[in-house]
């Protein structure tokens, strides 16, 4: 039985007009992200947590989560508040002309920061120049620099502390939280390691990556010295104090951190495995409120036609989209059979007192405009259905899509329906995860079904199948696809025509 935690006052989320989706998963899954922009909301949890001494320990404390998130201003405006920058360098002639017009510039229409004064950088840099070959080169490590185009929501590569701070939006000058980007899904990837069993073998893998880049000391060098105005923040509430997708996350993460490689290869694969997990934690949860076994994932390795393996994978996938909002109905079809509200069903004022019931767990309805009908307990229970549903469809069931195309698990390539065709990203996210050095291929394939529910070869699609769909010849196929990709990934061999190896080739490539 999981030990659920207790909501969280109203007081803490005051604009919250219904708490379902929360109660189930937590506050808050949020589709409209990505992994990399997951995972840096991470980092910057982590690292405001570690700057205090508390680095993945709530000390026994779960909720609440509170933390101070750098801003970073000064580095920001720099890196993207001036587009004068590479015009003036450009441009060459006198070196003291050209910081005296980029700096009047950035005087001008820097926002956010305390004082508008870039004057400080001329004795840090040799020339102009130099200066703005370093700004070019930061600005070329964007993330996603595509589909941010507010400049106050552009990030850089996670190269330590100084790279990291908080999604914000300025209007007049005024800096305030945006969740456009940091929508709190890092906030629970933070809150599940926490609360993982790997926490404390993963706290000095963490701690490590806050310094010593060459290029975290360069961001450094652009910030003045100055005591930042930091905002708490942490309003995330996860409901669980122990799961066992807490510790598969964090399994893989510190998998990923023992082979020691370089930030620029580990932190791609850490960031596909934040989202995978949260997708497996989102479907597992519900799975469980609807009284089901955890999902499985039936996975086609893309073919060039159509393929029976594609349908399996294409309904596997249409099965596991309904989990979600299944599990809200469950929840309000637990409400309605509860103790608490057969026992109002029967008082002398039934309908004031099971809206009272909903008020109390659910907050809803929270004024006469939310339910304006009969004053009927089952047309009440009803229409709060209905508003969770709606409420749901808006976001939280759209995860599983979201973050499935995200992380390389979820595809149409090849069709016009989504299901389950894994890209070269996670697989090779899954290997560095799971593999050490070599394991047999298909014992590679029973790990997978074992620990994700991922069905790719025949023995698993026989487990996790019914024997009418169930087609021995079809699962070979598409297990000889897969070992065939990885053998042009470099992360398979075959020593004879009865054995084959997966490879985790930068294992070998660190020790």
């Amino acid at each position: 039985m999981l030990e659920t935690l207790s909501p969280p006052p109203v007081s803490d989320h005051p604009r919250n007009d219904m708490w379902v989706d929360e109660q189930i998963w937590g506050h808050r899954l949020w589709d409209s992200t990505s992994p990399w922009l997951i995972f840096l909301e991470f980092l910057g949890v982590a690292e405001a947590c570690e700057r205090e001494g508390r680095l993945l320990d709530d000390a026994g404390v779960p909720y609440p989560l509170r933390y101070k998130p750098a801003r970073r201003m000064y580095a920001r405006n720099i890196l993207y508040n001036g587009e004068s920058l590479g015009r003036i360098a450009t441009r060459g002639g006198n070196d003291t002309a050209a910081w005296d017009e980029w700096i009047a510039t950035m005087n001008e229409r820097a926002q956010g920061v305390p004082t508008r004064d870039f004057s400080y950088l001329r004795k840090r840099f040799s020339s102009f120049r130099d200066f703005a070959s370093l700004i070019t080169m930061l600005r070329s490590s964007t993330i996603e620099s595509g589909s941010n185009k507010r400049w106050s929501s552009r990030f850089v590569f996670p190269f330590g502390r100084h790279a990291l701070y908080e999604d914000l939006n300025l209007v007049k000058g005024n800096a305030s939280r945006e969740y456009i980007n940091f929508g709190l899904p890092g906030e629970l990837v933070y809150q599940m390691l926490c609360r993982s069993s790997a926490a404390e073998a993963l706290r000095p893998h963490l701690a490590k990556a806050f310094d010593g880049d060459p290029c975290d000391r360069l961001l450094d060098l652009i910030e003045p010295k100055y005591e930042e105005d930091r905002q708490t923040r942490g309003n995330s509430y996860l409901p669980y104090a122990r799961h066992q997708c807490f510790d598969d996350l964090g399994r893989d993460w510190l998998a990923v951190f023992e082979l020691g490689l370089p930030r620029f290869d580990a932190y791609p694969h850490l960031a596909t495995l934040a989202a995978f997990h949260l997708l497996r934690y989102q479907l597992v949860v519900a799975s469980s409120a609807c009284g089901r076994q955890a999902p499985t994932f039936v996975s086609e390795v893309v073919a060039p036609r159509k393929t029976l393996v594609r349908e399996l994978s294409v309904a596997s996938y249409q099965r596991n989209n309904t989990l979600p909002e299944r599990s809200v109905e469950a929840y309000v079809s637990a409400i309605g059979s509860s103790p608490e509200w057969v026992a109002a069903l029967k008082g002398e004022a039934p309908f004031t007192d099971c809206r009272r019931i909903l008020v109390e767990r659910v907050r809803w309805p929270a004024s006469d405009d939310d339910y304006d009908g009969p004053h009927d307990p089952e047309m009440l229970l009803a229409e709060f259905r209905r508003a969770a549903v709606n409420r749901h469809r808006n976001h939280v069931a759209n995860v599983h899509r979201s973050y499935g195309i995200g992380a390389g698990l979820v595809s149409k390539r090849g069709t016009t329906r989504l299901r389950y065709a894994p890209t070269d990203s996670i697989l090779k996210a899954l290997i560095l995860a799971n593999v050490s050095t070599r394991m047999d291929f298909m014992e590679f394939l029973a790990l997978l079904y074992d620990r994700y529910g991922l069905v790719l070869g025949e023995r698993e699609a026989e487990r996790a199948l019914d024997p009418d769909e169930f087609d021995k010849k079809a699962f070979q196929a598409n297990s000889g696809r897969l070992e065939r990709r990885l053998r042009t990934l470099g992360m398979l061999r075959r020593l004879s025509d009865a054995c084959a190896y997966v490879e985790n080739p930068l294992a070998r490539i660190v020790r």
